[in-house]
C-alpha cells in the first residue's frame, strides 16, 4: 500500500475508533438508565442486551483496527466483518420476535455463535500479529505456533455448534482432550509472546568486514596544499600525501 493509502486508512481508523468509543459511551448510559429504572421489564432487558452487544462489538473492533495499517491488514478487516456480522445477528434476535420462524431463529443463533467465535479468535490473533514484524526466530516460531493453536481452538469450538453435536458425536472424549491441549498452547502463547517481545531482541545483522583502506578527508592550508602539489609533480595529490605520511610515520 502506498503512503497516501496508508494515511487514508489511518484517518479512517481514527474516525472509526472515535465512533466506536462514542457508541460505547451512549450504550453505557442507556444500560445504566435501564438498570436504574423503576421497572425492569422486557424493554429494559433488550436495552441491556443491546448495550452488551455494542460493547462486545466495540471491544473486538478496536483489536481488529490495530493491524489495518500493517501488511496483515486482511486479518483485521476479516475480524471487523465477523464482529459486525455477529452484532447484526444478535440485534435482530434481541429486537425482533421470531423474524424468520423457528428454523430461521435457530440459524440466527448459530450465526451469532460462530461469528462471535470468529470475532474473538481474530481479535486475539490481531493483537498477537502486532509482533509479526519481529525478526527474532523464537518470536517468529512462537507466533506461528500460537496462531495455529488459535485457529484450531476456534474451529473445534465452532464444529459442535454447526453440526448440532454431530461432531464430535458420542465418542467425544478424545476430541475434548485435544481441544484442551490446543487451548493450553493457545493460552501459553498468548501470555508468553508479549513478554518475549519485551525481552528478546532481533539478532544483530552481520557486520561488513573492515576495509583495507580508510578514507580520510582533511582541510589543508593553501600553502601546504601547494607544497603537496609541487611534491606530486603533476601526479596525484593523494599519492603524494600517502608517500609523505609513510616517510614521516616510518
Amino acid at each position: 500500500m502506498s503512503d497516501s493509502g496508508v494515511s487514508g486508512v489511518r484517518g479512517v481508523r481514527r474516525a472509526t475508533i472515535v465512533v466506536i468509543i462514542a457508541s460505547l459511551g451512549v450504550a453505557a448510559v442507556l444500560g445504566i438508565a435501564a438498570l436504574l429504572s423503576d421497572e425492569f421489564g422486557d424493554l429494559q432487558s433488550r436495552i441491556l442486551l443491546t448495550t452488551m452487544t455494542i460493547a462486545a462489538f466495540g471491544t473486538t473492533s478496536l483489536c481488529h483496527l490495530a493491524v489495518v495499517t500493517r501488511s496483515v491488514r486482511a486479518v483485521g478487516f476479516a475480524g471487523i466483518a465477523a464482529s459486525l456480522g455477529a452484532a447484526i445477528c444478535a440485534l435482530v434476535l434481541i429486537w425482533l420476535d421470531r423474524p424468520f420462524g423457528t428454523d430461521g431463529e435457530q440459524a440466527l443463533y448459530k450465526a451469532v455463535a460462530v461469528l462471535a467465535i470468529a470475532a474473538l479468535s481474530l481479535a486475539q490473533a490481531n493483537l498477537l500479529l502486532l509482533l509479526a514484524g519481529r525478526r527474532h526466530p523464537v518470536i517468529r516460531v512462537s507466533l506461528a505456533v500460537t496462531l495455529v493453536a488459535v485457529a484450531v481452538v476456534a474451529v473445534m469450538i465452532a464444529l459442535p455448534v454447526l453440526t448440532d453435536g454431530g461432531i464430535p458425536g458420542n465418542n467425544d472424549d478424545a476430541y475434548w482432550r485435544w481441544l484442551g491441549v490446543m487451548g493450553i498452547l493457545d493460552a501459553l502463547g498468548t501470555i508468553a509472546l508479549p513478554v518475549l517481545g519485551l525481552v528478546l531482541r532481533a539478532p544483530a545483522p552481520d557486520q561488513p568486514e573492515p576495509s583495507s583502506t580508510v578514507r580520510l578527508v582533511l582541510d589543508l592550508p593553501a600553502e601546504l596544499a601547494e607544497r603537496l602539489d609541487a611534491r606530486a609533480a603533476g601526479g596525484s595529490r593523494e599519492a603524494a600525501a600517502i608517500a609523505a605520511l609513510e616517510r614521516e610515520l616510518g
